[in-house]
């Protein structure tokens, strides 16, 4: 599950900034990946995945390995 999900968040974030490489762990904003695109990723990673992440939790997704962790933490608490 771990590396399909890596690879269907990697798609989500390419298609949404176009930046073809994401790396794990460079910045988003290293990578040209601004906060209303970082808005349109977390929205899409939420539809995608039927997860929530609310506001307050939005600054810590900085780079990929940590959106990578966020979303695996709240798909183990959907899971229960």
């Amino acid at each position: 599950m771990s590396e399909d999900l890596k690879e269907r968040l990697r798609a989500i974030i390419s298609e949404v900034t176009e930046v073809a490489e994401i790396p794990d762990t460079t910045p988003f904003k290293d990578l040209g990946i601004d906060s209303m695109m970082a808005i349109e990723i977390v929205a899409e990673v939420e539809r995608t995945f039927k997860v929530s992440i609310p506001e307050e939790e939005l600054r810590e997704l900085t780079d990929f390995s940590r959106v990578y962790e966020k979303v695996r933490e709240k798909l183990a608490e959907r899971a229960g």
